[in-house]
This record gives structure tokens, C-alpha cells and sequence, in this order.
């Protein structure tokens, strides 16, 4: 299952359990964040596109860091001028972890329950049966 989020005006593709990078956020370390701007949910080979978004879909995000990128060289230059500026710069980014993609009216706690499977019997007890 994956979707094509918008955030902080850029789209990402986004799975459960993943960690992306993102331009900074305005959020504390921890703190939970859902994105309501869902332009595509892909769920079992089912596609749901939206007109130009799906309503009432979100994805919960978790914020893990803040963190700067590498850094970049600006360097510019006219020949024969005398004329040469260098400048750096470092791109300041959030790493989130994306909880889950909720459709219209799911909650983020029926996602993330687990199905119990049926219980594994003790070692003891399948070799008696044998």
C-alpha cells in the first residue's frame, strides 16, 4: 500500500513504516502530524485518484529529527572581470516516519492492530502427537 502526499509543497510517494526526508517543518521532535492532501492511495492493486485530491484521506506522520543536508557550492564567475563569489549553503530538513494512510473515516488505531493468528502449539505437545 502506498500513496502520493503533498507536503510542504512538494509530492511524495509514502509507505508505512518508511522515513523520508522533508523540508523543515514547523513541528517539535515527536510530535505526531497528519497530512490531508492526498492526490493518490494504491491499496492491494486498487487505485484511487484524486480530482485533484482524495477526500477524506490523511496520512499520520511521526517527527523523528531535524537535520541539515549536505552542503551545496554556489560559485559564480565572469571571465576576465576579476569578478568570482562562492557561497555555500545547507538545506535544512525534517526526517519523518509515516505511521500510516488512513482512508475516509479509519482511525490510526484500527491500522496499526495486529491480527492475532492462531496459537502455536509447544513443541512438547506436537511430538506426543506424533
Amino acid at each position: 500500500m502506498y500513496a502520493i502526499v503533498d507536503i510542504a509543497g512538494q509530492q511524495f510517494k509514502v509507505e508505512q513504516g518508511r522515513k523520508i526526508f522533508v523540508h523543515r517543518l514547523q513541528a517539535n521532535e515527536g510530535a505526531d502530524l497528519e497530512f490531508d492532501k492526498v492526490m493518490l492511495i494504491e491499496k492491494d492493486g486498487n487505485v484511487s485518484v484524486g480530482s485533484p485530491l482524495i477526500e477524506g484521506a490523511r496520512v499520520a506522520a511521526t517527527v523523528v529529527s531535524h537535520l541539515k543536508g549536505d552542503k551545496v557550492i554556489v560559485f559564480k564567475k565572469k571571465r576576465r572581470k576579476t569578478y568570482q563569489k562562492w557561497n555555500g549553503h545547507r538545506q535544512q530538513f525534517s526526517q519523518i516516519l509515516i505511521q500510516g494512510i488512513l482512508g475516509k473515516g479509519e482511525t490510526l488505531s484500527a491500522k496499526t492492530e495486529t491480527k492475532k493468528s492462531a496459537p502455536r502449539k509447544k513443541k512438547a505437545e506436537s511430538e506426543e502427537s506424533n
